[in-house]
Parts: structure tokens; C-alpha cells; sequence
């Protein structure tokens, strides 16, 4: 649904903007014409100023890391080569070009579950997946839908996809999760009897104590993501006491979607800054890479036996 949508957006600008340059320029006024169809193609660069805005407004009123100025402009220009990139070609155009990989040598190494963000889909781990089919690891890349249905519904999509890696490697896989998707993690992990069917979770810019810019939103699962939404209380409810050790969170002094900085952090969990850098570009960070590195090759030599699984029973 999110690449048709996507498409269709994305298509749809372009058009608008090649309809007003070419009518401006037969007007005899190119100027006008391109400056109209720059405001068309880089208008999303004054939707993110607003967001900047609201967490540096946010920010001077919460305890937290605060970002200095300069940061906060490298962030927005970050995040505007960043957004188009991934909402306007990988997400809508390219979210298939990798396939998921559960090769028949994966059996005894750790295997990779991606999950993906709000009105996002398995397009935004492109870079990733493209590293990791150069290295050989087993990976899964999921769709979440229904898009803007309750975060309760990913459920059975993360299950299916933990039990594949389960079956072809053998060993409890390492899941990443953006944003949204930490939080469609936690819930399918909540009604596991045993955490330790993930070796480990890292989340990336995931609103794990809900965002004040979700006050906004009008969608199920948005709403779940508001600041200590009675959706977030039910969860920290259900959830093992254990599970948060398992956890490493990054989080930005410079997300423009989840802030204050410190909701993005699990409590109980490790946490790591990433500095001067907004939410979409937080993805393309090597710290997270290197981090899901170290624990793809956490297998003690000889001691894969001991940490087989198998996948859960149906009932």
C-alpha cells in the first residue's frame, strides 16, 4: 500500500512540476517557472523546518540533550537529501529489488530481522541489504500493514518471520527496527513466554515513551505513539522484566519526529546518542551498522549447539 501511495505522490509532483515549468516558460517567464517548480520538488524542505522548529521549541522546555544550532541546520540538510531519497525512489520504486535471503549456509549463524518505521516500508534498508548480501548474512526485510492500522496487527507478520530465521539458521536472530517498528517489536515480544527468542534488539529513533508531534496524528497507530498513550502503558504492562536488557537504543538529539530525545530511549535498555542528525538519515549511520555487525557474529566458536532453537509451537 505505502509504495502505491508513494508512487502516486511521487508522480504526481513531478507532473505538477513539469506542467508548471513548461507553461511559465512558453509564457516567456523561466524564472517564475522554475522557481515554481522548485517550491513543488523541495516544499517537503519547509515541512521538515516546521518539525525542527517544534522539537527546538519542545526541547527548551524538556530535560534532554540539546542540540546547538549548527546541528540542527546539518541535520535539516541532512534530512532533505535523505527524505526524497527514501519516500520518493527506494520506498515507492525500489522496495523489492532485494529479496529476503535465507541461504542454505545460514544454518548455525545469526540471521537479521528488519522492521521498518510509520508510512514507511522495506525500501528503507536498501543500503543495508545491499551490504549484507555482499557479506553472506541470512536476512528478512517485512511489510507492515495495514499502513495506518494499530501497532497490535504486526504481530503475526514479525512471528512468521522470526520462525523462518529460526528454521534456517538455528540460532535466535538479531532484529533492527525503525522507529515505529521498535514498538511493533516490543509488542509481538510481549506475548513471548521466553525473550530470549531475540539474541538482541536495536532500535533506531523508535518513540519507546511515544512523541509530543504524535498529538497530531489521527491514524491507529499514531496515536498509540503519543506521549505515554494508555496504548505504551498496556505494553511496558505486558512486557518480561528481562527484555530491556536485550535492547540498545539510538536516539538523536536532532530527530524531527521523535522528541524530546529521551522518549526514544527504552527504559532499562542501553543507550546511544547519535548526534547532529535527523530521523530518516539516522538509518544510514555506521554506528547502527557496526553495532548489528558485532552482534550478527556474537556466536561463541563451538557453542552453536547450545544456543539452537526451535521455532515456538503454533498454539
Amino acid at each position: 500500500m505505502i509504495a502505491r501511495l508513494q508512487k502516486a505522490i511521487t508522480l504526481g509532483l513531478v507532473t505538477a512540476a513539469l506542467a508548471w515549468l513548461l507553461y511559465w516558460i512558453r509564457q516567456g517567464r523561466p524564472i517564475l517557472g522554475g522557481a515554481g517548480a522548485g517550491c513543488l520538488l523541495l516544499g517537503h524542505g519547509l515541512f521538515l523546518a516546521t518539525e525542527f522548529s517544534l522539537l527546538v521549541w519542545v526541547g527548551a522546555e524538556k530535560a534532554g540533550p540539546q542540540a546547538r544550532p549548527g546541528s540542527m541546520v546539518r541535520a535539516w540538510w541532512g534530512e532533505l537529501a535523505a527524505a526524497p531519497l527514501t519516500f520518493c525512489w527506494r520506498q515507492p520504486f525500489r522496495s523489492r529489488i532485494w529479496p529476503d535471503r535465507l541461504p542454505a549456509s545460514a544454518r548455525g549463524r545469526r540471521g537479521l530481522l528488519l522492521v521498518h518505521g510509520f508510512v514507511c516500508n522495506r525500501g528503507i534498508w536498501n543500503a543495508w541489504l545491499e551490504r549484507l548480501a555482499r557479506q553472506g548474512t541470512a536476512w528478512i526485510a517485512v511489510d507492515l500493514e495495514p499502513a495506518f492500522g494499530s501497532i497490535d496487527q504486526y504481530t503475526p507478520i514479525i512471528e512468521s518471520a522470526v520462525r523462518r530465521l529460526e528454521t534456517a539458521c538455528g540460532v535466535p536472530p538479531v532484529i533492527v527496527a525503525h522507529s515505529m517498528g521498535g514498538l511493533a517489536v516490543r509488542r509481538w515480544w510481549s506475548t513471548q513466554q521466553d525473550p530470549r527468542r531475540i539474541h538482541h534488539l536495536v532500535t533506531i529513533a523508535t518513540p519507546h515513551r511515544g512523541t509530543w508531534l504524535a498529538r497530531w496524528a489521527f491514524s491507529t497507530n499514531a496515536r498509540q505513539m503519543r506521549c505515554d498513550s494508555d496504548w505504551l502503558k498496556r505494553l511496558a504492562h505486558e512486557e518480561s522484566t528481562d527484555a530491556p536488557a536485550l535492547c540498545t537504543c539510538y536516539y538523536g538529539d536532532c530527530d524531527n519526529i521523535v522528541f524530546p530525545a529521551q522518549r526514544a530511549i527504552w527504559p532499562g535498555a542501553r543507550a546511544m546518542r547519535l548526534e547532529g542528525v535527523a530521523h530518516v538519515a539516522m538509518v544510514a549511520r555506521d554506528e547502527p551498522w557496526l553495532e548489528v555487525q558485532r552482534l550478527l557474529s556474537d556466536l561463541p566458536a563451538g557453542d552453536a549447539d547450545s544456543q539452537r532453537v526451535k521455532p515456538a509451537s503454533s498454539s
